[in-house]
């Protein structure tokens, strides 16, 4: 077994990851089982580097506000701003913190400082401007939309002025109420003025897709690309107030699968940019359908902007799983010998790539017990989702810290 083992495994290199696809995809996605961990960030960053420069990736994403994102952007390819101001305001989730995201932003800068526009790597975020514990106000996105179809198009075409919005969003912390997320009572979601909103949103949204000809001429197809950006996260935050106000007993489902519906959206806005490369935690890149335990509601499950993705994009999209032997200061000791991690964790080769499929087939006749993690934060692989990864990249311990 072991021998059969070692017959799927490669070293973390692009060249070996092209070999185990069936052609380019048009978004390659490398995911993690747990968030925080520098050192699997450190793997990305080297793995996300050879693709950039040997396979011609131009777009980098990765989990975070999609509208903090463009401050990164606007870093990484015409040096906007200090780096310093860039890892405080252009990340959400604390990734900003992050040493491994700062040596990743700080790459990319250096990158692109001495090539023409049409080489340089572009940043992005792909989540919703949305946290665990509240979702962020639809005044930015909105108002943003609105301001850039009233600069190119006559006033009467507009289905409202700019002060009718602002009477209509009010005071940004009535949509940040943290309470709002376990007491729907507590949300302006279903409230008339939001109602109005999402109308307001959707014509706004329409006007913007029906004066595509002129706005691209007008202005510039990264004007219009940033315009349909704002108008995909003021909808899709509306539509996630709307049922973070309701009382349906599959509330909580609702609101996690429009997350991945937003994810998905931008992600394929990217990929018809160009090539993407893809980082987020695994459950949001997955093919199969996600599962989630939060407090203490019955688990919900959702598809994955993976599982949407791939069934939009087929061959186009790849997803390479990170699994994970020890994160000891999480609790998280040596895996069982007979679970898939402890299966991986007898090779001696770390990081490495698996070929996942291969590795399945290899397992069939005795398939691993699924690990059971301490950590709540951590998610170890099913094997029974196996043949569904491109890859998996094996990091055997996280260093104590």
């Amino acid at each position: 077994m072991a021998t059969d083992i070692k017959d799927t495994v490669h070293a973390v290199e692009a060249v070996a990851v092209m070999r185990l696809l069936p052609a380019r995809p048009r978004l390659l996605a490398l995911g993690e089982p747990t968030h925080g961990e520098d050192l699997l960030l450190d793997v990305r960053n080297d793995f996300f580097r050879q693709l950039v420069e040997q396979e011609g990736y131009r777009t980098i994403a990765i989990e975070s506000d999609c509208l903090m994102g463009l401050i990164v952007d606007d870093y990484v390819t015409s040096g906007t701003g200090t780096l310093d101001e860039v890892m405080e305001r252009g990340f959400s989730h604390g990734f900003g913190r992050s040493a491994a995201n700062r040596a990743l932003v700080h790459w990319m800068r250096d990158h692109n400082a001495t090539r023409p526009a049409s080489e340089r790597v572009r940043f992005a975020g792909f989540d919703g401007p949305l946290e665990i514990t509240a979702a962020a106000s639809p005044r930015q996105a909105l108002t943003a939309l609105h301001d850039h179809l009233s600069a190119q198009v006559p006033a009467d075409l507009l289905p409202c002025a700019a002060d009718t919005l602002d009477r209509l969003l009010g005071a940004d912390d009535r949509w940040t109420e943290p309470a709002a997320m376990l007491d729907p009572a507590r949300s302006v979601g279903q409230s008339a003025d939001a109602r109005q909103l999402r109308l307001y949103a959707d014509d706004l949204v329409t006007l913007l897709d029906s004066q595509t000809p002129h706005l691209v001429q007008a202005t510039s197809r990264e004007d219009w690309d940033r315009a349909r950006l704002y108008g995909r996260t003021a909808t899709g935050l509306l539509r996630y107030h709307h049922w973070m106000a309701d009382t349906a007993p599959n509330r909580m489902t609702r609101m996690v699968s429009l997350r991945d519906q937003m994810m998905a959206d931008n992600l394929l806005a990217l990929a018809d940019r160009g090539p993407t490369l893809v980082h987020a935690h695994n459950g949001h890149l997955q093919r199969h359908k996600s599962s989630m335990r939060m407090w203490d509601q019955p688990p919900v499950e959702w598809w994955s902007a993976g599982a949407i993705v791939s069934a939009r994009l087929g061959e186009r999209y790849a997803f390479l799983a990170t699994a994970l032997g020890t994160i000891r200061h999480q609790g998280v000791d040596t895996p069982p010998p007979d679970t898939l991690e402890g299966l991986l964790y007898a090779l001696p080769e770390t990081p490495c790539l698996i070929d996942a499929p291969r590795l399945a087939t290899t397992l069939a006749a005795t398939p691993p017990a699924t690990r059971v993690s301490p950590y709540f934060g951590y998610a170890p692989l099913d094997p029974a989702q196996l043949a569904g990864h491109d890859g998996i990249v094996f990091v055997r311990d996280i260093p104590q810290t």
